[in-house]
């Protein structure tokens, strides 16, 4: 078997309470996991176990209190998350990592259309017919995800949380990724699109993606999961 596209050993964090005298709280403690390309690890557990809070850590927004988290990419050497630079932190998050988080974070203002093509602009922005074929794969995606072209071209900011989700789904998914991080993503989605959600992570996970994701809607976890682990087996400490 391959190495695993995503190592963590021994990863806890505690959170520093200065408010309430320095108090330090531990929300998580002892995680190991690993996870290879083409599973969908869905993490169980009751809620305040530290499920997000293990996500931000992989994602970097969250500092490790201890461990490693490793990402071992296919004919390149490995990362260390927990040591990477703020430039490395950058070029993963850029090429290597997708985020659906449980909100939307965009620049104001800017159309949803162009919100959504946005990754795909990255490293080619100034090529050639590069922000049209950016917009018509966005415009795609939108219509997957039942977006009325009549709001393409309002910013997200107007839209209902359900629209806002979708298009935080549609940005996060559009680049195609090695590791995808999934919190929640289906929490204010009706039935139709938490179906079309599905979809698209059996299509990230046959592609060869590795997935990690926090379903609150029990059916999705069942529908997506080639694997699941009780946060709550993760020792924290006192």
């Amino acid at each position: 078997m391959n190495p695993a596209l995503l190592q963590i050993q021994g990863v806890a964090k505690r959170f520093t309470l200065h408010h309430q005298n320095g108090i330090e709280l531990a929300v998580l403690g002892e995680a190991n996991l690993s996870v290879h390309a083409g599973e969908c690890v869905v993490l169980d557990g009751p809620s305040g176990m530290g499920k997000s809070t293990l996500l931000k850590m992989i994602y970097a927004n969250y500092r490790c209190s201890a461990g490693s988290i490793r990402i071992q990419l296919p004919n390149r050497l490995p990362i260390e998350v927990t040591t990477a630079s703020p430039h490395e932190l950058v070029r993963l998050r850029k090429e290597s990592i997708g985020y659906v988080s449980q909100f939307l974070r965009v620049i104001p203002r800017v159309p949803a259309l162009d919100v959504v093509a946005e990754p795909l602009l990255e490293d080619s922005v100034d090529e050639p017919g590069a922000l049209a074929a950016a917009r018509e794969e966005a415009g795609r995606w939108l219509t997957r995800l039942r977006i009325p072209e009549r709001l393409w071209h309002l910013p997200p900011a107007t839209f209902s949380g359900g629209e806002q989700q979708r298009i935080n789904i549609a940005r996060s998914m559009i680049k195609p990724r090695p590791l995808l991080l999934l919190d929640e993503p289906t929490a204010s989605l009706d039935v139709d699109n938490a179906q079309t959600v599905i979809e698209l992570i059996r299509e990230a996970s046959t592609r060869g993606a590795a997935i990690v994701g926090i379903f609150h809607d029990a059916h999705v976890g069942d529908a997506v999961a080639t694997r699941r682990i009780n946060v709550a087996d993760f020792r924290t400490h006192p």
